[in-house]
């Protein structure tokens, strides 16, 4: 056993998750039945994950904010323009692929307990109120716009605190970064437990009825990241963009895969933001930021399927009307930060631009759940690898500028 443990410590956690995926597939068709207590593993690793990740955000902004010093550069303005600017044209990426694709739909149901918000103007309603919701509230709702504002607030407040005090929160923001660490060490049992219950519930035939769909999401997010994410840094940096690219998609992208979480996969990216050698002041603050708002994913998945309905409907869509779909998509992104449902609870809000009824969007986000084992995954992967992309993007930028 112990030649075991040695073995298996000996191998990089990409290959350990790896390793409890195929064990995942295999029992799922082997035994979906007999070993269905194994979907308790992925149920426990998720949990860990959503109840980590707001404590994880809260210490990490406000540590950051109350060390930062008076006369500190960052690149911060340079770093959301970017956010913004990456989550629009992923928006249009997609609404251009689902013209050259267009993808028709099984609409199934079972979406009933799914509430969306009416339009634009409850999402932005929400948006505000969640900025000032109570901060322990916040925190037990995974509300991280109110996380954001709680800590950027305490703290501006605590930059006049005593140094004791800064290095009490910084003691706690590497504790909590180290929690998560430790849950990230055993994604391979939770990957193996979540694999298990899509295929065991699903089936890969499911899967595969809506193999074209699947195809033109994770198409168009490898689009994003190897093409219009490369030409973001070229024309930032002038420099070859693809070492740093697939160094953040090797080092971040696969990692967030697997915990399909952003805000859990903050460690990873600011680990991998010091091997860059990034400033620590910049990065402690754009990595937890862009956790909660640089949602290119999210747009690209809005934007596919919602398209997606409107050709199954065989309503006519001009491409006007679809800019301002990417232009909703990108807002709504950030009002929808911390709901459980994250993108998909959007694409009814989208539908209504159509005219599309919204008994038949509900069916919509039904597909979109059958699909999320795949696209939930490369949906933060994207997300999560650009945020450390665009911050090295930003201060490579700065460097040329200084000379």
């Amino acid at each position: 056993m112990k030649s075991f443990f040695k073995a298996w410590n000996r191998l990089s956690l990409v290959q350990q998750i790896l390793i409890g995926l195929i064990i995942g597939i295999v029992l799922a068709l082997a035994a979906p039945d007999k070993l269905s207590g194994i979907t308790i593993l992925g149920d426990l690793f998720v949990g860990a994950l959503k109840a980590v990740a707001p404590v994880l955000v809260f210490f990490l902004v406000m540590s950051a904010i109350s060390q930062h010093k008076t006369g500190q550069k960052t690149n911060m303005k340079r770093i959301i323009v970017l956010y913004l600017l990456g989550t629009f044209l992923a928006g249009t990426v997609a609404v251009i692929a689902s013209f050259l694709f267009p993808t028709q739909l099984a609409l199934a149901e079972g979406t009933s307990d799914v509430v969306p918000p009416e339009g634009i103007g409850e999402v932005l309603r929400t948006l505000v109120f969640n900025v000032v919701s109570n901060p322990v509230n916040a925190l037990l709702n995974a509300n991280y716009i109110g996380i954001l504002t709680w800590a950027i607030l305490l703290g501006i407040a605590l930059r006049h605190g005593s140094d004791n005090t800064k290095q009490f929160l910084s003691d706690i923001s590497e504790a909590v970064s180290q929690v998560v660490r430790w849950v990230i060490r055993f994604a391979p049992l939770g990957v193996m437990g979540l694999v298990f219950n899509s295929i065991a519930t699903s089936g890969l035939s499911t899967l595969l009825d809506y193999g074209r769909l699947i195809l033109v999401l994770v198409g168009t997010m490898l689009f994003d990241a190897l093409v219009i994410n490369p030409v973001i840094v070229y024309i930032n940096t002038r420099q070859n963009p693809y070492p740093l690219v697939l160094k953040c998609l090797k080092d971040s992208g696969i990692t967030a895969f697997f915990t399909r979480s952003s805000a859990a996969n903050i460690p990873v990216n600011m680990r991998l933001c010091d091997e860059l050698g990034l400033d620590k002041d910049t990065y402690s603050i754009s990595i937890p930021l862009g956790a909660t708002i640089n949602m290119g994913g999210a747009a690209i998945t809005i934007s596919i399927l919602t398209l997606a309905a409107a050709h199954t409907l065989g309503i006519a869509v001009d491409f006007p009307t679809a800019i301002i779909l990417c232009v909703l998509s990108a807002i709504s992104a950030c009002g929808a930060s911390g709901v459980a449902g994250g993108s998909l609870l959007l694409i009814p809000l989208a539908c209504s631009l159509f005219g599309i009824p919204n008994d038949l969007a509900m069916q919509v986000v039904g597909v979109g759940f059958i699909v999320g084992v795949i696209q939930d995954s490369c949906e933060t992967a994207l997300n999560s690898s650009t945020d450390v992309l665009f911050t090295a993007t930003a201060e490579l930028a700065e460097r040329r500028k200084n000379g």
